[in-house]
């Protein structure tokens, strides 16, 4: 009985030993370039920011899941006919705050190229920067994307590129016209 016990006991410790050896957190910073596809906005890409964390969960030499939260902003420019259509109020700029939640799979090339891909959900976290005169929302709180991207590791320094393209209408106002999320993003992150 003891013998069994002694050997569950040091089975328990070498997997938690082993699970904590492949378990990392760490936080990341970045830069977004973001397009909003639909004919009422311009036809051009904006500038914005990220900044959040993430976790590396090991499932062997080769594969891990990078769950991740971060909070990103772009500001977004509308032409003229946005304008005239949805009675914005000379508004030139929306402002688009997202809590962003994806979920990826990571796969080690190697020990210094990691690939990256998975399904994101974002929150819009602040939707009374896109209110319109009637009192409806512009857009959807909520945003389903996909996202591709490489990582370099060098130690515990994270480099990455991401593209991440919106699956979802996120066109809150009527069914004219889909409004989707596009977004390359360039970033670091630092493992702790």
């Amino acid at each position: 009985m003891k013998i069994k016990f002694l050997t569950l006991a040091v089975i328990c410790l070498f997997s938690s030993v082993t699970l904590f050896a492949q378990f990392k957190v760490g936080v990341k910073a970045g830069a977004d370039i973001h397009k909003l596809d639909g004919q009422s906005f311009k036809d051009k890409f904006s500038f914005g920011y990220h900044l959040g964390g993430f976790a590396e969960i090991g499932l062997g030499k080769k594969f891990a899941v990078q769950p991740e939260v971060y909070f990103s902003q772009t500001n977004i420019d509308t032409s003229s006919s946005f304008s005239d259509i949805y009675q914005f109020d000379s508004l030139s700029k929306v402002k688009l705050k997202y809590l962003n939640i994806p979920l990826l799979l990571n796969f080690k090339a190697n020990n210094f190229i990691t690939l990256q891909a998975g399904p994101q959900f974002s929150i819009l976290m602040d939707p009374d920067n896109t209110l319109v005169e009637n009192g409806h929302n512009a857009f959807k709180t909520g945003d389903f994307s996909m996202l591709g991207g490489l990582q370099f590791n060098i130690s515990k320094l994270r480099i990455y590129g991401r593209y991440t393209v919106g699956l979802n209408n996120i066109n809150d106002l009527d069914n004219q016209e889909k409004w989707k999320n596009q977004k390359i993003q360039v970033g670091v992150g630092l493992a702790l």
